[in-house]
């Protein structure tokens, strides 16, 4: 046990010290963050996502207890102290119809997350995870002070670059009642930071900033921070000596509101001979800390699984969110109600095979179908992904009370379309977890 705790100590401060460096870059490149607050992140371990995400009638996988925040009635089934920790990795690839194609990629933490049980049928879980993604920097220009002239003169620039993300820290407490009924809830804190700039330069023809011209730009900055509640429910029918299970589920994100303190700030900026810009001029307008309120969504998800222990689990996942009654300081954001399928499984040849490793791996595959609730241009913003993943375990102590594994997965997709001007993403996200199955807290017997 030993060595694997050094590995896991390891890697949590060599990821905590890579974020350290990094905390003020974009973890994600996609101008569709730019919308509401920034790209949601789906609240799944990474053999969840290798599944295609599902998980609101997921709880124990192939006997190993799994942390399944998406339904926090599965914390229910957890029968060891569960420690998982994970990073993530992406590159996407940005396409736009007279544009020249470009590829970004990020990696961050995604996950550190810790589940106790409390009784036979009771646990209780908390962790920090990633709520929400902002990382955006894109231009339009137009020629010849966008008069459409056909002299070839100075041209505007228009700039919009965003940065930062929202943070989940969660507490949760799932306990089940009689042999089939479990039930859930979820209290998270949300917060962070999300700064978004839009800028108007005047340049030359070949791009360069024009000297001593008048520039201006308009940054906007909100600081998140409230609480946010989830519930759920899990019924599952067991037969064949307790080794089939068929799992009904349901989840929800309560809709609610969060404080958010919002600073605007407009101001005048040049350039000098050499290109480098300059301190701002003036302020236009310069608005600070205003308290204001976002109201989120309700999120519900719906889920079936069939899991036949040690062998395979089929499940599929279908989630509804109202975000059409998103605002942000009274104001709608005009989106539209989502609507996300997911379809999946994993299958493990012989969980017992003691000499053949590739038995004991868990193979994973999934597919996602999410109509976003962005729609622009009359134009639907849809995302389709391919998953897949595998878990790899090692070896378990010789008292036979920790278990480890190696969660890998892959989500290949594309969002978006190259019709009515808009953008076509092709991303591949990349996971990894490592969790930890321990038998704490027992007591030994000495003869």
């Amino acid at each position: 046990m030993i060595k694997y705790t050094r590995l896991f100590i390891l890697l949590i401060f060599a990821v905590s010290a890579f974020r350290a460096s990094a905390q003020t870059n974009a973890t994600t490149s996609s101008p569709y963050s730019r919308y509401g607050l920034g790209d949601i992140d789906q609240s799944v371990m990474p053999q969840q996502r290798g599944m295609g995400g599902i998980g609101a009638a997921i709880n124990k996988i192939n006997n190993y207890n799994t942390i399944n925040v998406l339904n926090p009635a599965s914390y229910a089934e957890i029968n060891y102290t569960t420690f998982d920790i994970g990073i993530y990795g992406n590159s996407i690839g940005l396409s736009q119809t007279g544009q020249t194609s470009t590829r970004n990629g990020n990696f961050r933490l995604s996950h550190v997350n810790f589940a106790v049980p409390v009784s036979r049928r009771s646990a209780l879980s908390f962790g920090l995870m990633p709520y929400s993604e902002m990382g955006y920097n894109f231009k339009q220009t137009r020629a010849n002070f966008g008069t459409g002239l056909p002299v070839d003169t100075n041209h505007v620039n228009y700039l919009y670059t965003g940065d930062g993300g929202l943070s989940k820290a969660y507490l949760g407490y799932g306990f089940g009642v009689g042999n089939h009924f479990r039930a859930g809830a979820n209290a998270s804190y949300i917060f962070g930071n999300l700064i978004q700039n839009s800028s108007t330069e005047i340049v030359q023809p070949d791009g360069t900033p024009l000297y001593g011209t008048l520039n201006s730009r308009i940054q906007q900055s909100n600081s998140v921070g409230g609480l946010s509640y989830d519930l759920g429910l899990q019924y599952s029918i067991d037969w064949a000596n307790n080794t089939k299970h068929l799992t009904f589920g349901y989840s929800t994100s309560l809709a609610g509101n969060i404080s958010n303190h919002e600073s605007n700030v407009v101001y005048h900026y040049i350039y000098d001979a050499s290109g480098n810009q300059k301190t701002p001029i003036d302020s236009v307008i310069n608005r600070q800390d205003a308290k204001t309120t976002i109201r989120l969504p309700n999120v519900n998800h719906f889920g079936v699984s069939y899991q036949y222990d040690s062998h395979f689990l089929v499940g599929a996942d279908f989630t509804m969110g109202t975000w059409s009654n998103l605002t942000i300081n009274g104001v709608n954001q005009g989106f539209q109600n989502s609507k996300t399928f997911a379809v999946g499984g994993q299958y493990t040849p012989n969980n017992n095979a003691l000499r053949d490793y590739f038995a004991r791996m868990d193979y994973r595959l999934g597919f996602i179908y999410d109509q976003t609730y962005i729609k622009l241009n009359n134009t639907n913003v849809n995302r389709t992904a391919v998953t897949f993943g595998l878990g790899l375990p090692l070896a378990p102590t010789q008292t036979l009370s920790s278990f480890y594994k190696i969660n890998v997965s892959a989500e290949v997709g594309k969002r978006g379309t190259l019709d009515n001007g808009l953008v076509r993403e092709s991303y591949v996200n990349i996971h990894l977890g490592f969790v930890l199955n321990d038998k704490w807290f027992q007591k030994y017997q000495f003869h």
